[in-house]
């Protein structure tokens, strides 16, 4: 089993550790001390069950072992450190030889010199007799045998090609006897490995086994690998010791017992009651590596790929995971990269996430591609609580094919805006409906007979509304409503409008949500909202789209408090037909934006105008068609060229935000954007400034959020004075304080003027700059903090106050598009 700790200090400084090939995973880690009592727990299990058929086996290592590609230990009692004798070890080791009928290894002994043997970047030799044993080598390390010397690096040993020697499905007993030459009372750890090579040029190591090899006798490492899919080359060899401490490899024997003794083995060693139970779990962890003693959510195991992948190169990454321990059922594991550049900046890179569990294992996936040439990078998993351990069974690391552009979905009989909704004019009274929840439904007359906008503009030419609507009453939960199953009838891929009419009855004593939700095999899914605060008919709408084929999709009408009463008109649901709402952009575009061009050519003689050739070719636009850049994007220079050339409007990613420039209270980065801007400047690419302030919560900082009420306004105030004074007159535009109606920080702790005292003193700044507020989820209808209407009154409350608001941002922040949505939100 391996029980292994990875143990790091702080997070932006990572150890090293050693790689030994391209793109292999070579994970080092600590067991910690505290884990003894555990770590014999899972000994004893373990031998329990010593001869159960399994890929690998591991174990320890001291906490102060570095270098070495595992952290792991055979599963065997037979070799014990010190307790051998000298005459049993030569006696043990000739046994060995001499047992070589099976033995897949070819010149196993060294008699045919270094014949089939490879010395893996070192040098090696075989000492041939016992007349020519060297004076610097101990007596007792006798016989024919190799020496691999020149070691520079620990992975640096000896290997055989066993490729065509091994076959899918078998088991094979590796005993290979090894010692050491160097310093006095020196001990080293020497590993055996498989390693494996793929047809698509990935590359994995199953570890075999490992001892502690000294100068005094020889060693055994024993173990066994098998395989679970032929690969394209297998590799046998073994490494281990530090660098200048030679390697002695007396003899090698890889060997498939017969599967009859394999499974009278197996039969064997789960025949004790008390641990039949625990044989699948330890069968799992003993192919796995355990990183233990976690007391940072970031806390995990690492490598360092330094040198070993390529710039403006995509890799895919994949593992197998899965947690255990500290009541933790479920928990996100998430795949990390962290790049150092030459000049020291680091930045970390989310490669992919999985939610893992302690029962199963389970893939996680990602891709990541290096823009600069950076000066060192380390591939890391992390994520789950503090004290929950992080299982990993495989980790590999390969070039990303380039995937084919993804073609369209099938959707047959995809039916353009007609309704999926049953019985919506309700001519059938309540026929096709059901209450959700102990709510009485009844028809009733009196609502809207036109379309609901929205819809009309979606639907053109509608008949008119029946003017029937649904009252639901004795609501005592606000999820209680109207309800319908529409399983059947939604069809993957397709974007659905969701329209309808809605009120409320008596009785509220507040501003009202309500929301037509779908529940997708009990995932709630937004279907479009609003909030009411009078006895009209307003109209909701939404849209969504279903992308895995659910068992159950359920619609249902909800929101407003328990007592209050519900009353819905109208209910459509219908699929919009997204390809001809393109051609209608197109020509609206081409009626709207553009114009005819008139060219006048004049000469002495016109007639020597004939035939002339004109081309006209656009320079530059005027238009603002802007994009997103960050600083990791300008180290490429296909990057570069594509931005410069298509975008005359650039906004940062991150690099301008306050937790940004200024992560610790005086620690200062402003590195990240005066590149950026002076990128953009170069190129005559105009800049907004996003953003100054945020006021989620969640976005600031945690030493921002620590202060007092006073420093906090001074802060602020230096924050302001800072940022832009440094590029006064460079950015056009800055959002002032971002996200305003999803977040009230600065506002809860420093009162409500201080939203207006940030935009007037930025304006005092750098009075060149137009100032905005910037929000999200304005304009699809599913977010009734941020409706319109909301919006709007936001802004005039500012400008009222004296704030001068001179530009209003809309985040593109739409799940699924529609329209005539959008377009009612700038109405």
């Amino acid at each position: 089993m391996i029980a292994s700790h990875y143990d790091r200090c702080t997070k932006p400084k990572l150890k090293d550790l050693g790689l030994r090939s391209a793109l292999s995973l070579n994970f080092t880690c600590k067991l910690s001390r505290r884990q003894r009592q555990r770590q014999r727990q899972r000994q004893y299990i373990m031998r329990r069950f010593l001869k159960c058929c399994i890929t690998s086996s591991v174990s320890k290592q001291s906490p102060d072992s570095k270098g070495s590609r595992d952290i792991m230990e055979k599963p065997s009692t037979s070799n014990v450190n010190g307790s051998v004798q000298s005459e049993q070890l030569n006696e043990e080791v000739k046994d060995s030889i001499s047992n070589s009928a099976t033995n897949i290894i070819l010149n196993h002994d060294f008699s045919g010199g270094l014949h089939l043997w490879h010395p893996n970047c070192c040098n090696g030799f075989v000492v041939p007799s016992e007349s020519d044993h060297p004076q610097w080598l101990s007596s007792k390390l006798r016989g024919v045998f190799a020496v691999i010397t020149n070691r520079t690096e620990c992975w640096q040993g000896l290997e055989q090609d066993i490729t065509d020697r091994v076959s899918v499905g078998s088991t094979y007993n590796v005993c290979a006897w090894v010692g050491i030459s160097g310093p006095p009372q020196a001990v080293a750890d020497v590993t055996g490995h498989s390693k494996i090579e793929y047809e698509d040029l990935s590359v994995s190591y199953l570890f075999i086994g490992k001892t502690s090899a000294s100068m005094e006798c020889w060693e055994k490492v024993e173990g066994t690998f098998s395989l679970s899919t032929m690969p394209r080359r297998v590799t046998f060899y073994l490494e281990g010791p530090s660098p200048g401490i030679d390697l002695l490899i007396r003899s090698v024997v890889v060997s498939c017992p017969s599967s009859d003794q394999s499974d009278s083995q197996r039969t064997g060693s789960l025949c004790d009651d008390n641990e039949v139970e625990h044989s699948s779990r330890i069968q799992d962890l003993m192919m796995a590596l355990i990183v233990e003693n976690r007391t940072q959510n970031w806390n995990g195991i690492q490598q360092e790929i330094t040198g070993k992948v390529q710039r403006k190169l995509a890799y895919e990454v994949v593992a197998a995971v899965r947690i255990f321990g500290n009541n933790v059922s479920s928990s996100d594991v998430r795949a990390t990269l962290y790049v150092q550049a030459a000049d020291q900046r680091e930045q970390y890179i989310g490669i992919g996430s999985v939610q893992a569990t302690d029962k199963d294992w389970v893939q996680l996936q990602g891709k990541f591609l290096l823009n600069g040439s950076p000066s060192k990078v380390v591939i890391y998993l992390e994520g789950p609580p503090p004290g929950t351990d992080i299982l990993l069974d495989n980790f590999v690391v390969k070039h990303a094919a380039k995937a084919p552009p993804a073609s369209p979905p099938a959707i047959e009989n995809a039916a353009f805006g007609v309704n999926i909704i049953s019985n919506n004019n309700l001519s059938d009274g309540t026929n096709g409906w059901f209450p959700l929840g102990n709510c009485t439904l009844s028809v009733s007359n009196g609502s809207p007979h036109i379309l609901p906008p929205m819809a009309a503009d979606s639907l053109g030419p509608h008949e008119p509304l029946s003017g029937r609507y649904i009252l639901v009453t004795n609501r005592t939960q606000t999820w209680m409503g109207p309800a319908q199953m529409i399983t059947d009838k939604v069809k993957l891929y397709l974007t659905y409008q969701v329209s309808a009419w809605v009120r409320i009855g008596t009785g509220a004593t507040k501003p009202q949500g309500v929301n037509i939700a779908l529940g997708v095999d009990g995932q709630w899914v937004n279907g479009g909202q609003v909030e009411i605060n009078d006895d009209k008919w307003h109209e909701i709408g939404g849209s969504f789209r279903i992308e895995k084929q659910p068992a159950k999709v359920m619609v249902y009408v909800q929101g407003p408090d328990a007592g209050v009463d519900l009353m819905v008109a109208g209910l459509q649901i219908f699929p919009v037909d997204r390809q001809a709402r393109f051609r209608h952009l197109k020509v609206q575009t081409d009626k709207i934006r553009k114009r005819n061009v008139i060219l006048k050519f004049t000469a002495s003689d016109p007639g020597s105008l004939v035939g002339t050739f004109v081309k006209v070719r656009q320079t530059q636009n005027s238009f603002p068609f802007g994009s997103c850049v960050m600083r990791t994007n300008i180290d490429n220079e296909d990057f570069v060229d594509f931005f410069s050339k298509n975008f005359n409007w650039a906004v940062f990613g991150n690099e301008l935000k306050w937790y940004w420039t200024e992560p610790q209270q005086g620690n200062f980065n402003y590195k990240d954007a005066d590149e950026l801007v002076n990128l953009c400047t170069s190129h005559n690419i105009q800049l907004r400034g996003h953003c100054i302030f945020w006021e989620v919560e969640g976005a600031v900082q945690s030493w921002v959020r620590a202060l007092s009420k006073n420093d906090l306004m001074s802060a602020v105030q230096n924050r302001l004075t800072g940022l832009l004074t440094r590029y006064k007159g460079k950015f056009k535009q800055y959002d002032v304080n971002n996200e305003m109606l999803h977040g009230s920080f600065f506002q809860d702790h420093l009162g409500k003027d201080i939203r207006v005292n940030m935009f007037k003193t930025a304006n005092q700044l750098d009075p060149s700059a137009t100032l905005f507020v910037n929000d999200y989820h304005i304009e699809d209808g599913c977010d009734s903090h941020s409706s319109p209407e909301k919006y709007i009154q936001h802004i005039l409350d500012l400008q009222e106050q004296g704030a001068p608001v001179g530009g209003i941002g809309i985040q593109g922040h739409i799940d699924s598009p529609v329209g005539p949505i959008v377009c009612s939100a700038s109405r």
